[in-house]
């Protein structure tokens, strides 16, 4: 599924440019949005495969973000990936319950993050 778009919601430039560095070489479509208002204008244009998301954003965390991701009629369907710095012993069970479908530690493993989206996306497939 190398062709799949891939939201990305991060508010840091630099991790963003990472993320597009390898998901782009690797032949992914990718939208980025910085915060929550991006990412809604985004969506009302086009329907990503996967969204990656940020734990920790400005005004609306990420939490938040797939909760109402969730329970939205139009893109609920819309597998999330969380991907954050957040290593806390209950950050993965927040992730589950928020409605996240995976969860990506940062700094990311560019030997296997890869590999992981992959993973994720032939989970949905």
């Amino acid at each position: 599924m190398a062709d799949a778009l891939i939201l990305y919601v991060e508010d840091n430039a630099d991790n963003r440019m990472l993320i597009r560095r390898l998901l782009t070489a690797a032949g992914y479509r990718l939208l980025e949005a910085e915060n929550a208002a991006q990412m809604w204008e985004l969506l009302a244009q086009h329907t990503p495969d996967l969204i990656l998301m940020d734990l920790h954003l400005p005004q609306v965390d990420g939490f938040t973000l797939t909760r109402e991701l969730a329970q939205h009629p139009q893109y609920g369907h819309i597998p999330v990936v969380a991907l954050t710095a957040d290593v806390l012993k209950d950050t993965p069970e927040r992730c589950r319950q928020a409605g996240c479908i995976g969860y990506i530690t940062k700094p990311i493993n560019v030997d296997t993050f890869l590999e992981q989206i992959e993973h994720f996306l032939n989970r949905l497939s």
